[in-house]
């Protein structure tokens, strides 16, 4: 394997959320194309019922930015055992509409360059999914009592990474900063 695939293959075994199953979805949306740069995000909720796990891996090569995510569906009445949906994405890298990270960083009066952020979000747009919040419509008459409609925002959310710290390690975010830096730069081509 190439050194890039090597890490990848890495990653997906450190992340262990079925490594080979997550390698060959992401071998059949890579077509044989080399990955410059990745980012393995495992992730884990909890609700009262159950846990679950999913992983998110951003493969950047040199002319798309691939996007598989794989998530698991647990036992049900329908579904006697327990399954996974792997999902692959592959976007030419001049559909690339933003790369948005917000990086918050604790005691930022004693920031010094270089220094990690405790948590950085990754925000990638390509206008595929958008997110709308709508909210009744205001006028600036108070005694008025005439609908308005709607009003809202629409916001870019294809896919969105969330990296802490606490949670994964100063590493990860780290990873996750530098893999924005080659995404990024790669999206101004």
């Amino acid at each position: 394997m190439p050194a890039p695939s090597a890490d990848l293959s890495r990653d997906l075994h450190r992340a262990g959320y079925y490594p080979d199953l997550v390698a060959d979805v992401l071998d059949v949306a890579l077509a044989d194309e080399p990955v410059v740069a990745h980012l393995v995000h495992p992730e884990t909720t909890f609700d009262a019922a159950e846990v679950r796990r999913h992983v998110t891996v951003l493969a950047l090569t040199p002319t798309r930015l691939v996007v598989a995510h794989v998530d698991d569906h647990p036992a049900d009445r329908e579904h006697p055992s327990a399954s996974a949906a792997a999902t692959t994405e592959a976007v030419p890298l001049s559909e690339l509409r933003s790369v948005a990270l917000t990086h918050v960083l604790g005691s930022p009066e004693q920031h010094t360059p270089g220094t990690a952020a405790t948590e950085l979000t990754l925000a990638i747009g390509w206008g595929a999914v958008s997110r709308v919040d709508l909210e009744p419509a205001q006028c600036g008459d108070p005694a008025c009592e005439a609908d308005h409609g709607l009003t809202g925002t629409l916001t870019p959310d294809d896919v969105v990474v969330r990296v802490s710290a606490v949670a994964e390690g100063t590493d990860a975010v780290r990873a996750a900063v530098a893999f924005a830096r080659r995404l990024s730069a790669a999206s101004a081509r």
